[in-house]
């Protein structure tokens, strides 16, 4: 209580007596977080859920170093490191904490003196058009960014809405101004990854044009407006590409300067300024997935003024909407700040993927008519089926449909008939394993947020899980198993292919298809055909029925599993967690074993191989950085010691999640690792999605209410909560004791209270 009037004192000391106070919850998000070493957030301005992610870019790492991959491109799947001192410029679509990237695209940079049209490198910033920059000038908000760039005395500041970034740059007096469109730039590049730019001079305020790149998604193509508050006095470009044998009639005229037409692989552009100090030029920038024409009517209808302060002020007034869905009252600032930052982050994806007239560009790459739901774009399935998406039924159930009817609608253009695996921008990049479209689908349907049609979105997961060709499938449906002779990380498959089909066996039950339950009920068993009980760990095995004999359980490099070793994965049966107890001898001997998992050494060697594991994502050898063990903490409650998941989960909290640029101990992967912490500071997990039930943990929150889109709320209630005390002694739910270490997900529904009493010793 004292909490919430601190918070209540806190806000209303900014509001005039006599209105009632908005709950400014922008203030607690640091979009800075993550974006030092591995977290690959990026810290520029974006609506919720937003198409476009409008943010600084601190290097230009190529992809490939004479021919072989270079490894320091890592560092830069979100195109900006906290550590770098220069800014090359600000490009338009960003990732959120992935493990690979794209994107980059239509990279802004303004610039005073001599024209440079190269950006540079960090060590020699004069040499081009980047510029060094100070974090003490620096400030990172929801939908605003701003940064000083010294080397240009230019002030830069960015925000955004769905479809449009909006720039304002401030600039000194100078007769030689610029700004500088880049569209060689890009996330994860290399020489042949641009296959086509086109671009517009329509007046001397409004250019139009689009990309077409061949990177993580082969077929891209992005269409842009982009409009100036103040007419440029004069404007060219250099195209990098190499020199074309055929140039067709076109060479008979000067295209470097002053023509109003560009096209080619590599083209700079620049746009001349004469500018009095203190002036501000602002840009509106507008995307579309289908036209010019889209990104004109896009921009038209989102931003049709030039008041920078109005689409910050709109923006951020969204964000507050959205954040607060989750009225949390927590104990101490930094919590506030770890809270509000994951909640953040969680609503930064999936992405708007359509105009304002609801058209996209489908996976066919034809056109296509948004009816009755917003598209989306951005599915990093392997990790957001996890917490993400389950987090969405809870908060976001209608923007979760949505994203289920955008995976029906990529079914339909597909021609694999395959539900996406991780796709963005209208392509199938094939990115990591098993078919997790089924758990999103799948626990959408058991919870009642998607009020589609059921059976036809059964029929998507039946025939995806059906696909042969696809990842070692044929073999798994033959034998039961993936054989690690034929196709590698066979276990890891095995065991995703088993939880995804108990999803299907769960939406068949409830929708009475008993041919399709009995089928995907037995795959659901599969996992045991990989399980080698006699040294107790998941082991791959060969096409021939035997295990693969040379094998260790705790590399991860060349032993069945991905992004992971035998001992995370030994873990992984979401679905049964009471038979995989049973099946590793019970309570008395797999209590001590996921004991171990918290406590034992892992050394170094045996993530070496992993480029997106450092010690940082480690507690002994339990990788909370890396998904497979997300759930891991909470498998003691299907054991007589459900204590233990309460004291790990609040060890995992403390450890893993901080508020500063470093403060993530792994990639954050659209959301996942964010999702994870949000549902473990609020006390439950959904250890298996489509099972409509949560398993207990710790709840770092003094309070936390949700509004629930059918306009109820639910309150969790923590008392006697503090570091010390993170053992619960009893939960009420409305005031009845719960009997048992689970929530279910139609009790959240109806709205309520859950009540969490905290003590400083386990209740064994």
């Amino acid at each position: 209580m004292r909490n919430l009037l601190l918070f209540t004192l806190f806000i209303c000391q900014f509001t005039p007596l006599g209105q009632k106070p908005p709950l400014d919850l922008v203030r607690w998000v640091n979009p800075l977080i993550g974006t030092h070493k591995m977290g690959h957030t990026y810290p520029g301005a974006t609506a919720p859920f937003g198409m476009v992610q409008l943010s600084p870019d601190t290097d230009t790492i190529p992809y490939e170093v004479n021919g072989k991959y270079n490894k320091d491109v890592y560092k830069y799947c979100a195109g900006y490191q906290y550590d770098d001192p220069t800014i090359v410029g600000f490009s338009h679509t960003h990732f959120s904490g992935t493990g690979h990237s794209d994107l980059g695209d239509f990279l802004i940079m303004p610039t005073t003196g001599k024209l440079q049209l190269n950006p540079g490198t960090e060590a020699n910033p004069e040499k081009g058009y980047r510029s060094k920059f100070s974090h003490d000038h620096e400030k990172a908000e929801p939908a605003y960014y701003r940064v000083q760039l010294e080397d240009h005395n230019i002030l830069a500041e960015l925000t955004a809405t769905n479809r449009v970034g909006m720039h304002q740059y401030t600039f000194p007096k100078s007769e030689e101004s610029h700004i500088i469109l880049d569209l060689m730039h890009g996330i994860y590049n290399y020489e042949d990854k641009n296959v086509w730019t086109f671009i517009r001079i329509e007046n001397d305020t409004l250019i139009t044009g689009y990309r077409q790149t061949n990177g993580w998604a082969r077929t891209r193509t992005v269409y842009f407006a982009m409009a100036f508050s103040k007419p440029f006095t004069s404007y060219g470009n250099k195209d990098y590409s190499k020199a074309q044998v055929y140039r067709g009639f076109w060479r008979k005229f000067d295209q470097s300067k002053n023509f109003p037409e560009m096209a080619g692989k590599q083209l700079r552009t620049y746009f001349d300024f004469k500018t009095e100090e203190g002036e501000k030029i602002k840009i509106k920038f507008a995307l579309s997935p289908v036209s010019t024409q889209g990104a004109v009517a896009n921009m038209r209808a989102e931003v049709p003024h030039w008041d920078f302060e109005r689409v910050k002020q709109e923006s951020q007034a969204q964000w507050n909407q959205e954040l607060g869905r989750v009225k949390a009252a927590l104990p101490t600032k930094d919590d506030y700040i770890n809270f509000y930052t994951a909640l953040y982050h969680t609503f930064l994806g999936p992405t708007t993927y359509m105009d304002v007239t609801g058209q996209y560009r489908g996976l066919d790459q034809n056109n296509h008519q948004a009816n009755g739901f917003t598209n989306y774009t951005t599915f990093s399935l392997w990790d957001t089926y996890r917490a993400l998406h389950p987090w969405f039924n809870l908060v976001q159930p209608k923007r979760n449909a949505d994203m289920v009817s955008s995976m029906l609608a990529h079914y339909d253009q597909s021609v694999h008939h395959m539900l996406p695996v991780w796709s963005h921008h209208a392509n199938e990049n094939w990115c990591m394993i098993g078919y997790h479209s089924v758990s999103v689908i799948a626990d959408a349907i058991m919870n009642g947020t998607y009020t589609g049609n059921a059976n036809r979105a059964l029929d998507a997961c039946v025939a995806t899980a059906r696909q042969g060709y696809y990842d070692g499938l044929q073999y798994y449906m033959q034998l039961g198993y993936v054989p690690e002779d034929k196709n590698g990380s066979s276990v890891s498959k095995t065991l995703e292919y088993a939880y995804d089909d108990w999803c299907i066996a769960q939406v068949a039950k409830k929708l009475n298809r008993q041919d399709v339950y009995q089928e995907f009920s037995r795959r659901a068993q599969n996992w045991k055909n990989v399980y080698d009980k006699s040294i107790g760990y998941m082991r791959p095995k060969l096409s021939d029925g035997t295990f693969k004999k040379e094998f260790d359980v705790l590399s991860t490099h060349n032993q069945g599993f991905i992004e992971g070793n035998a001992w995370n994965y030994s873990l992984y049966v979401p679905h049964d967690p009471a038979a995989m107890i049973q099946a590793m001898g019970g309570n008395k001997r797999f209590v001590p074993h996921l004991d171990s998992l918290f406590t034992m050494h892992l050394p170094d060697e045996f993530f070496a191989d992993t480029e997106d594991i450092t010690r940082e994502g480690i507690i002994g050898n339990y990788v909370h950085g890396n998904e497979p063990a997300h759930h891991a903490a909470y498998l003691y409650n299907w054991t007589d010691q459900p204590w233990k998941t309460q004291e790990r989960v609040r060890m995992i909290l403390k450890k893993q999640y901080q508020p500063t640029p470093d403060g993530l101990g792994g990639n954050d992967d659209c959301g996942q690792m964010s999702a994870w912490y949000l549902f473990s500071s609020l006390g439950f997990y959904p250890v298996a999605p489509a099972s409509g039930e949560y398993a207990l943990g710790s709840p770092t929150v003094k309070e936390a209410t949700l509004q629930l889109e059918n306009g109820k709320t639910f309150t969790i209630e923590a008392k006697n909560q503090s570091d010390r005390n993170v053992y619960v002694q009893k939960v009420e739910l409305n005031g009845k004791a719960l009997n048992r270490p689970f929530l279910a997900y139609a009790d959240i529904a109806k709205g309520g209270k859950l009540t969490f009493y905290m003590g400083g010793k386990p209740r064994k």
